[in-house]
């Protein structure tokens, strides 16, 4: 059953809309957009009705809220309301409302407009969910094809995606960085760090592969994926049209080798000046490399790698995310290496 939110200061029409609606619908009352937003922390309705005119926040300012967070920015939002002038409907389609309901309203047109805007929904959660399952599979068979050119590092991808969807979800629990997290698509951006290594396509095999350490020259080549990981997404940006997780793919592709203390590669940056997708996969890359085998060393134990990673606080890693990742460091030892 759908779920319906009906906000509204006024007794009466709440009592009136959840008349209409209690029998097709599961539907709370809340008499005010602070009460919406608790509810919203908890529940996720499918569609609100959403009044104007209301104390502390009125309807405008809660829908400017809704879409400000990327957890409720897809919520359908229909306004309730008895203002007739065209300025404020033009200022609530400007927002991202969806339709405009007049006050007093009789329950076949509620009903009937609410039909209509869910079963759009219907439809375009289905086109979202095909277009999703084609943007993961070209992804994922991206990202393998990396990863098969490279025959030491076997399954780092699939384990610094479980390391990332980790640490992001602890950052958002301790609430560090929360406010720019919050407004990401977290299955987009994790999605996205499978190709911080994709710049590897343009590397040589007899680098790429070399069976011992690097030279400093063969290194300096190496480096390199950084940059050309940046170029290869960019040109799909450029070509496509579309940003979305590519956005975060060349940020993580980009910017993943450089260190807090300004010491990384390939720009140098430090501090929060590296974005903070870099920050993150910085972390999450070495953790996998620590506990990996290597051609030029042996797998450490997570607790060597704890202290690897707890030495470079500052340094390396941004503190803040190391002191989230000690938080959650047994869960990334459950990780199948």
């Amino acid at each position: 059953m759908k779920t319906i939110f009906i906000v509204d200061d006024n007794d009466v029409n709440l009592l009136s809309a959840e008349d209409a609606l209690s029998d097709y619908y599961r539907v709370f009352t809340l008499p005010s957009a602070a009460d919406m937003f608790d509810f919203l922390e908890n529940i996720k309705p499918d569609l609100i009705l959403l009044d104007i005119e209301m104390p502390v926040m009125n309807g405008f300012e809660a829908l400017q809220k809704l879409k400000d967070d990327n957890r409720f920015a897809d919520i359908f939002v229909m306004f309730l309301t008895s203002r007739k002038d065209t300025t404020a409907e033009v200022r609530g389609f400007e927002l991202g409302a969806v339709d405009f309901i007049h006050k007093p309203f009789t329950r076949p047109i509620l009903l009937n407009r609410i039909k209509t805007h869910l079963e759009i929904e219907a439809v375009i959660n289905e086109q979202t969910s095909e277009l999703r399952a084609l943007r993961n599979s070209t992804v994922s068979a991206l990202a393998r094809v990396v990863e098969n050119r490279d025959v030491f590092t076997g399954n780092h991808i699939e384990r610094t995606t479980m390391f990332m969807e980790i640490l992001l979800k602890a950052m958002l629990k301790f609430g560090v960085y929360s406010d720019t997290i919050n407004q990401w698509d977290l299955d987009a951006v994790i999605l996205a760090s499978r190709l911080h290594d994709v710049g590897k396509v343009t590397i040589s095999d007899l680098i790429l592969n070399k069976p011992g350490k690097l030279t400093v020259e063969e290194f300096e080549n190496m480096k390199k994926h950084t940059i050309e990981g940046e170029r290869i997404v960019d040109e799909i940006i450029v070509e496509s049209g579309y940003q979305g997780l590519l956005h975060h793919a060349k940020l993580f592709a980009g910017y993943h080798h450089e260190r807090f203390d300004g010491s990384g590669y390939p720009y140098g940056k430090e501090g929060e000046g590296i974005p903070l997708q870099g920050r993150l996969m910085a972390i999450v890359d070495v953790y996998d490399a620590l506990i990996s085998e290597r051609p030029y060393k042996v797998p450490f134990s997570h607790e060597k790698a704890l202290d690897i990673v707890i030495d470079s606080k500052g340094t390396h890693f941004d503190p803040k995310i190391v002191d989230v990742f000690l938080e959650v460091s047994d869960l990334f030892a459950e990780v199948e290496v």
